[in-house]
């Protein structure tokens, strides 16, 4: 019997597209190795983001394409790398954390922080080693929709602040420093700098993402973040409504400015469906997200329904992803999440891990 062709195997990889990537596998650059001896098959993909819930689809629907392309055997080995990527250009990545991604709004009250949560949450269930930071100083939310409401962070050495852990992520919040019904009356300055000291003095763990959720608006906390915190890219969140989309685009341009990637936009709220009866209505209009990433070029992650349920497990402090895990609301988390980090690993990595530090030294 004649040897396997190497084409027709090529072919047949390159005729799946990933659902994540928008891409084949090779033209992805997701194709490591491939061994053809006779008419037996190895293959090795390697990822630049987390898919634990794909792992099995996937190595499946690429055994059966080479198989049907003519091959004996095919083994297929899937590997997750998750790399460095490149932030804005007068900034280095904090040594600890691979990639820091914001979670932004241009206004308030369209769902940005239970996104951000379930993102986060979406990101460790898929393999990642994953933090949550709540930057939103004027009103935390991520220790109660975490459960960890009146939990405080210990401190090793009187210096620096661990960070709690809830469902696999670590997490920090000025709501773990304040009491719940405290406000903060503070003037912009005053906000940056607890920030900043937040961020530089959490010992966070090794991670691969940091998602931080942003406060809402484009002011003076959302400036410094974008301009002093090293950060890959950006989910942009909204809703279908007119007056969202308009401050969503301000936020969006604004981070283009700072040279942030995009990642891509969420369309919340995108949908209602009647508990009772079943009636799809679109409450906030329709289509408002696809069209605006249509217009700034910049992906469509996926439109997330208004949901009771989404509400009362975030109130309870066990959001849906961790409420729900095989629910059709916590796939479509994971979904985003899998497609922010698969755009996250197509952009630019950072190579200055790789440089050796330069010490200059009398002698």
């Amino acid at each position: 019997m004649d040897d396997l062709n190497r084409a027709a195997v090529e072919g047949a990889i390159a005729g799946y597209v990933d659902p994540d990537l928008d891409a084949d596998l090779v033209a992805a650059g997701a194709v490591k190795d491939l061994r053809i001896t006779g008419r037996d098959v190895d293959l090795k993909i390697e990822l630049g983001f987390p898919c634990a819930s794909r792992r099995a689809a996937l190595d499946e629907t690429l055994r059966e394409r080479i198989l049907a392309a003519g091959a004996a055997s095919a083994k297929v080995a899937i590997e997750v790398r998750v790399e460095s990527h490149a932030v804005q250009r007068n900034l280095k990545p904090i040594s600890q954390i691979k990639n820091i991604v914001a979670v932004a709004s241009g206004k308030g009250g369209v769902g940005k922080s239970t996104v951000a949560v379930n993102l986060a949450l979406g990101l460790a269930q898929e393999g990642a080693r994953t933090g949550l930071l709540d930057a939103d100083i004027y009103g935390p939310s991520q220790p109660r929709m975490l459960g960890l409401s009146g939990q405080r962070p210990a401190s090793r050495d009187g210096k620096s602040l661990e960070p709690l852990q809830a469902y696999g992520v670590e997490c920090m919040s000025i709501g773990f420093l304040i009491d719940e019904e405290q406000p903060m009356i503070w003037r912009g300055p005053m906000v940056t700098n607890a920030l900043a000291q937040i961020m530089r003095d959490t010992r966070w763990g090794p991670l691969d993402y940091l998602i931080v959720d942003m406060p809402p608006g484009t002011g003076d906390t959302q400036l410094h973040m974008s301009q002093q915190v090293p950060l890959s890219g950006v989910v942009i969140v909204t809703t279908p409504q007119d007056i969202a989309l308009l401050d969503a685009r301000r936020g969006l341009k604004m981070f283009q400015k700072v040279d942030v990637s995009v990642l891509g936009i969420v369309e919340n709220m995108s949908t209602h469906v009647c508990s009772k009866c079943g009636h799809e209505e679109h409450i906030f209009g329709e289509g408002g997200g696809v069209r605006m990433a249509t217009q700034y070029s910049v992906p469509f992650l996926g439109s997330l329904p208004l949901d009771i349920r989404i509400r009362e497990q975030t109130d309870g402090g066990r959001p849906t992803v961790v409420a729900e895990p095989a629910g059709a609301l916590a796939r479509a988390y994971r979904d985003i999440a899998r497609r922010a980090a698969a755009r996250l690993a197509s952009t630019s990595k950072d190579y200055s891990r790789l440089f050796p530090k330069i010490v200059v030294e009398d002698t």
